[in-house]
């Protein structure tokens, strides 16, 4: 697959990965705009091809209590405003056909969440936007049945598709992520690796979801040497008080690190 296909990512002659990254839900303008600042200073840094992420709303809950956003308009409004101010691309999940349209507004890159992976109206209506569909491998499907999801996108005459993988059900309460599955689905699209949400272990007794952060540097090496193309993180400065998500995000202060390892790591695998 082309990456060149896909306009909001513009590589350097480093040939880095690309980097989906921020936090898991837009909480308001104030940390939108310190979590992007961060990672904008990063990537440019680093010359990693980067793309902003912030959910406008967050549609999979455990609970009904549980952070769902500030308002549709006000979140979109806000992803608007990081991609003006630091001239980089966005990319938010939808979760209806109406959302499609909508989000298309205001953001380059539309997310199909994992559960919504075979939902045919949602990922067509994604598609007829003009704008990139990253669709996220569902957490029961195969590398293999990725290629009619893509399909779904480019059959609409819409070549900008690319596949996330957050991993696979093992058990009722943690993922897997299976690395024979990244060239298998790099036939089809670019692939990414969701490093954060791999590590996710849902359907707790407490109706809110856990994680092992302390794996998020071993998953994203992992996928580096596994050939991935992307790598999507979700980060926040105050993990422990993020309204969605705080427990399988990566602290923001630890991202330079990690993105230097990386990218270190990226130079060696490019020579093979």
């Amino acid at each position: 697959m082309d990456l060149n296909k896909i306009p909001q990512i513009k590589y350097t002659d480093s040939q880095n990965f690309f980097l989906l990254a921020g936090p898991c839900a837009i909480e308001g303008e104030e940390m939108a705009m310190r979590i992007a600042e961060h990672m904008v200073t990063l990537t440019n840094t680093l010359q990693i091809p980067y793309i902003f992420k912030g959910s406008f709303k967050k549609a999979n809950r455990s609970r009904l209590d549980s952070f769902t956003g500030i308002g549709d308009e006000k979140a979109l409004k806000i992803l608007r405003k990081v991609s003006e101010t630091f001239e980089v691309p966005t990319v938010t999940d939808i979760h209806t056909e109406q959302d499609a349209a909508m989000a298309a507004e205001y953001v380059d890159v539309l997310q199909i969440p994992a559960f919504l992976a075979r939902q045919t109206d949602l990922v067509v209506a994604a598609a007829e936007t003009g704008k990139t569909v990253n669709i996220k491998k569902g957490q029961f499907m195969s590398p293999e049945s990725m290629k009619h999801a893509v399909n779904k996108v480019t059959e609409t005459g819409n070549e900008q598709a690319i596949i996330t993988d957050r991993g696979t059900m093992f058990g009722y309460q943690d993922m897997i992520v299976d690395f024979r599955g990244v060239p298998t689905m790099k036939q089809f699209a670019p692939v990414v690796l969701d490093v954060t949400h791999s590590l996710q272990q849902p359907n707790q007794s407490s109706g809110v979801t856990g994680g092992r952060p302390a794996l998020i540097g071993t998953m994203a090496r992992a996928g580096i040497a596994a050939g991935v193309d992307g790598l999507f993180i979700e980060t926040h400065f105050d993990c422990a008080n993020a309204k969605s998500d705080g427990a399988n995000m990566l602290d923001l202060a630890l991202m330079k690190k990690l993105l230097t390892d990386l990218v270190a790591l990226k130079g060696v695998v490019n020579q093979f």
